[in-house]
């Protein structure tokens, strides 16, 4: 065995690390540092309209567009120029060309717009954009002034008269936003808020909704009784300081085992893993030292086992404050007390957790006692658990708790381990590098036993691989530096033969005195969940196991809180928590469908969804584009011309009949390219297309593009070339699609081609008759936010920030979307509002908000007076952080166009990631389910298992198709425009039938939806991660190049590495859908 000389600590191969930790996990999780905060003066707020009439925001320092309209063609489906980052070269200004596709229009003609945002494109300087730090933001607790005196007058058409604002004024937004509201009063008593809250508030629940079909659904919240006991908490250290929790609570274990009666009077202690144990009442010291002794694990030298020393220091800390807890369940307090809610998850915990066998993942536990496991291929297997989480509801304290799966690596000798991964009979070749590449990216962190050493099962932890194969490697057995072989060494010591010389070795512990461990003599500990990112199989095999439908999961939740046996479970005796064993029963109304408006032309000129669905039979589009000119390219290499052909002909036939005007001859005929060609194939196509098009001044509208079912990276390089390089919108197929020709996967393709060269599917009857509150009555902008991260186990590559904005109005159908690159995992979008110093210029102002706000300015004529934002993909950890960043942004990107311009904001976050879920009260009730056995669309609770206070509400808006649904969560983090919960609540549920790529309605509200696909489709902008460090490498890793594509220096917290720029996308791509 080459070993090193340090010992190893007992007890590291527990499963339960900081690493499988998940967001908003209790105590231990790494939380992100919140973005620096810097209050800024207060500020009187000004009131008013815009001076002067507000007829159009002016040229300005930071604006941009280019040379003025183009004459006739500039209808109302005119999109933007984005970002100056985003510009490639000097443009053709305001879009000359290309304009027109959008088909009928309503209420608004097409009048040329005159008067553009003047200015040209600045890059940004080379120190890149500098951004504010975020002000505090004070949510009103009863009033707020409406910052609107007066109605805005907007003229279509006119120049723009107005002045920029200095750059002070911009800054000046800040603590005008003070004055919005009312500060409220905390008490100096409480303690864990979030750092950046102080006085803030979310808006209140303006009472709860009433429209629709009463019903009673059944809620997987158990009540939980509020204990009386007199909570204390104590700060834990244990020296030496060890990393595993396991180690941890080991100690901690042994320590109550031994002094329980002696020194604890009694009380059986909750501990965290880390630095805080609970008591029910206090412990009869302040502080006090302990001496525990841990027997190791594991055998050491000659059988024996090894026995550590600890020293324990228990301190009183404070007391958990359960009467705040109670105040603010009734609604008599505005900020949740976490430090106790903290304090009952742990309690509830900690049975889950000491039971053998048991794996703790973030406020999960998984166990292969709890279901069988199933394998998910390439050494992967799934374990099943449950969730829970203690939540504070209007119905008091809930214990929630839901079913989970994972997947783990399966415990398997490494040999046996590698075979599986890389599908093949490892001893017919030698490793490739691809090879050891994917080895070491899936091997690295793994804990390891060693086989060959009888009983003694040392564990370790695999670092690496080595460069060398076993048979090439030495090491020095003396101080002399006398080397020896490893294969000598085994043979030798152990009487080992190594049997695959010629593959490399495990490197396992320090990476600077590492050991060498020949694969063939470790085999896997139990028990360590896979946190990597799974392929497209293993992730089929996982939902295949988790996808229950509603009545399973039901009684499997049922079977989950029997188990867990809570009325026997001593921590929650100790602490006095009680747990119902039934299901809440909840109050819930079912909204009704919206009617949705198609074109005149055909049969059909209006629909009413049934059960969340419609078809497009005898219907048109209420808008079709244009495609007059297309070419086809067929990289599927079983797919003859012929059949590429046909379909193509199908596909334009299908276009034609749904409502697009749709040319049924490409402009060049099918090609036929190699996938590894793909680059050269589009630019050589291009330029032979654009060679005939230009000499009758004709552009290209629509590239048809047939791919093969397993494409690799094809599909995200084609989309990158198309819509960062060429400006070319198109629209893939897969070749079995292309085999099968079904009218209705026709159909769909021809919804996803309208949006994407301009047209509108469908649009809401009540949009048009302007009857949706708080949208028709003003012109209204509806923006949907994401930001997706980089896949677990990739420690490098940026987070990709999306906002989409809608662009008609009073439609609210077409969304217009950018795109950027930020620190990693970073969720503040930092983009949002930036400005930076143009050595010409001075200050710019740029940004997200301030490009999609002039694009509706273009596209519609009109200024919006009311922003309703929609933001995906934020925990409730970082309600406050987002808020006080985002809407500051907001804030700074309106007054940048123009001083005072402040519409009213409602800001509104998304949630998917949550544990509720909804059943039918009675499963049998064919009135009550669709027919995958769940609730019906349109069913929105706020009741009971809602937050006490606050503005939110669960509303499961689609219809399922399999497994159980998932209800969206909207919680309300700021409302100026003072929605009623029936206006929130049945705006969101009618966008959902708006989602332009089916005749479904959609489980989130669609610009949420957009932003989303946007910043998906953003990754595949990035250069592809060629390093063969896998997830450890470090630095910067982006985008190609390309105009304004230089490095900038991000704010983000924590963030050294600069962050790449993504290539901006073309100027004809991005004023469509091109995301769809």
């Amino acid at each position: 065995m080459v070993r090193k000389r340090r010992t190893e600590l007992p007890g590291s191969s527990t499963g339960e690390s900081s690493e499988g930790q998940q967001a908003g996990g209790g105590r231990g999780v790494v939380q992100r540092p919140p973005a620096q905060q810097q209050p800024q003066p207060q500020q009187p707020q000004q009131q008013g309209g815009y001076p002067g009439g507000g007829r159009g925001w002016a040229p300005q320092r930071g604006a941009h567009g280019g040379r003025g309209s183009g004459g006739g063609r500039m209808g109302p489906q005119q999109y933007y120029g984005g970002p100056p980052e985003y510009q490639q070269g000097q443009g053709r200004g305001e879009y000359q060309q290309g304009q027109g596709r959008g088909g009928q229009q309503y209420g608004r003609g097409g009048a040329p717009r005159r008067g553009g945002y003047g200015g040209g494109r600045e890059a940004p300087s080379a120190g890149g954009p500098s951004r504010q730090p975020a002000p505090e933001l004070h949510q009103a607790a009863i009033t707020q002034p409406d910052p609107y005196v007066r109605p805005v007058e907007t003229h279509v058409g006119t120049s723009s008269s107005f002045q920029a604002p200095e750059p002070t004024e911009v800054a000046e937004v800040s603590g005008k936003i003070q004055q919005l509201a009312i500060q409220s009063e905390v008490s100096p008593g409480q303690e864990m808020q979030p750092a950046s809250s102080k006085s803030m508030r979310f808006p209140l629940r303006p009472g709860k909704g009433s429209h629709g079909n009463r019903c009673i659904v059944k809620a997987n919240h158990f009540f939980a009784e509020l204990p009386d006991k007199d909570l204390h908490q104590y700060d834990v250290t244990i020296t030496p300081e060890v990393t595993s929790r396991g180690v941890n609570r080991a100690v901690m274990a042994q320590l109550v085992k031994l002094y329980k009666e002696s020194h604890l009077a009694h009380r059986l202690p909750a501990y965290d893993g880390r630095k805080s144990l609970y008591t029910a009442g206090p412990l009869p010291f302040v502080s006090k030292e302990f001496k525990i002794s841990l027997v190791d694990e594991e055998d050491g030298p000659g059988g024996n086992r090894r026995e550590r020393e600890f020293k324990v220091v228990i301190k009183f800390a404070a007391r958990a404050d359960l009467h705040h807890l109670g105040e603010f369940l009734q609604g008599r307090q505005a900020d949740a007390p976490q430090e106790a809610l903290q304090v009952l998850d742990i309690v509830l915990r900690e049975l889950p957790t000491s039971r053998p066998g048991y794996c703790p993942v973030g406020r999960s536990f998984y166990s292969p006692d709890l279901g069988r496991r199933q394998p998910l291929g390439e050494g992967l297997e799934s374990w099943r658990g449950f969730y829970q989480s203690i939540r504070p509801t209007q119905m008091g304290l809930s214990l929630n708790i839901d079913m989970s799966s994972t997947a783990f690596i399966e415990p398997l000798p490494v040999i046996d381990f590698v075979t599986q991964l890389l599908n093949r009979d490892v001893s017919a070749r030698p490793l490739s590098d691809a090879d050891r590449v994917k080895i070491k990216k899936a091997l690295r962190g793994v804990k390891v036993e060693v086989t060959h050493r009888g009983n003694m099962r040392r564990k370790y932890r695999i670092s690496g691989l080595t460069s060398q194969a076993t048979r090439e490697l030495t090491f020095p057995v003396d101080e002399r530096g006398t080397l020896k072989s490893v294969v000598e060494y085994f043979q030798e010591t152990y009487g080992f033969v190594i049997q695959h010389t010629q593959w490399p070795c495990l490197q396992v512990g320090n990476t600077q005195r590492p050991n060498y461990l020949p694969m063939e003599v470790c085999k896997i500990v139990e028990g360590q969940r896979y946190s990597k990112r799974l392929n497209e199989r293993q992730i089929t095999a996982l939902l295949k196991v988790t996808c229950q439908r509603p009545h399973d999961r039901e009684t499997d939740i049922l079977r989950t809180v029997g188990h867990n046996a809570y009325h026997n479970d001593p921590y929650a005796k100790e602490f006095g928590i009680k747990i119902s064993d039934k299901l809440a029963q909840v109050e819930a109304r079912v909204l009704p469908p919206p009617w949705l408006k198609y074109h005149d032309s055909g049969r059909e000129k209006d629909c009413l969804p049934q059960v969340g669905q419609w078809n497009m039979m005898n219907k048109r589009m209420v808008n079709g584009g244009t495609v007059n000119n297309w070419i086809s390219i067929n990289f599927a290499r079983n797919v003859q011309d012929s059949v590429a052909h046909t379909f193509c002909q199908e596909l334009a036939q299908m276009c034609s009949t749904s409502g697009m005007l749709f040319n049924p001859d490409p402009v060049l005929p099918v090609v036929t390219g190699r996938p590894d060609n793909v680059e050269r194939v589009l630019k050589n196509r291009f330029s032979e297309v654009l060679a005939k098009l230009r000499a009758q001044k004709k552009e290209l509208d629509l590239l048809i593009v047939i791919l093969p079912d397993n494409n690799g990276s094809l599909y995200g390089d084609l989309k990158r070339i198309c819509e960062t390089d060429l400006g070319i919108v198109s629209q893939c197929c897969l070749q079995k699609h292309v085999y099968r020709m079904s009218k209705q996967y026709l159909a769909n393709v021809a919804l996803k081609i309208n949006v994407k060269v301009g047209g509108r599917n469908t649009v809401l009857v009540d949009a048009l008759s302007r009857r949706i509150p708080l949208v028709s009555d003003r012109p209204t902008i509806i923006f949907g936010a994401d930001v997706t991260h980089p896949h677990p186990g990739e420690d490098s590559s940026p987070s990709i920030a999306a906002v989409v904005a809608s662009q008609d109005w009073p439609e609210v159908t077409k969304y217009a979307g950018l795109v950027c690159a930020q620190a990693h995992r970073q969720e503040l979008i930092q983009d949002l509002y930036k400005t930076w110093q143009d050595p010409a210029r001075g200050t710019m102002h740029g940004g997200m908000i301030k490009e999609l706000l002039i694009a509706f300015r273009r596209s519609t004529g009109q200024k919006p007076q009311r922003i309703i934002f929609y933001r995906d993909g934020v925990s409730e950890g970082q309600f406050y952080q987002v808020l006080l960043y985002e809407l500051d942004a907001i804030r700074k990107a309106c007054a940048s166009l123009e001083p005072n311009y402040q519409p009213t904001v409602t800001f509104v976050v998304v949630q998917k990631r949550h544990h509720t879920r909804l059943f039918a009260n009675n499963h049998n009730d064919r009135h009550a389910v669709d027919r995958s056995g769940n609730i019906l669309p349109g069913t929105v609770v706020d009741s009971k298992i809602c937050h006490p206070t606050e503005f939110d509400f669960y509303l499961c808006s689609h219809a399922g198709i399999q497994g159980t649904s998932r209800p969206a969560h909207y919680h309300v983090l700021w409302d100026e425009n003072k929605f009623s919960a029936d206006a929130l609540q049945t705006l969101t549920n009618n966008l959902c039938y708006t989602y332009a790529r089916c005749t479904r309605s959609v489980s989130i509200v669609p610009p949420a939806y957009y932003a989303h696909l946007a910043a998906f489709r953003a990754r595949f902008y990035m250069e592809p991660e060629t390093s063969d460090s896998g997830s450890m490498t470090s630095g910067a890793v982006g985008g190609r190049g390309g105009a304004g594509g230089g490095v900038r220096q991000t704010r983000a917290p924590g963030a050294n590495a600069a962050v790449r720029e993504l290539p901006p996308l073309r100027e004809n791509v991005k004023r469509v859908m091109f995301y769809c």
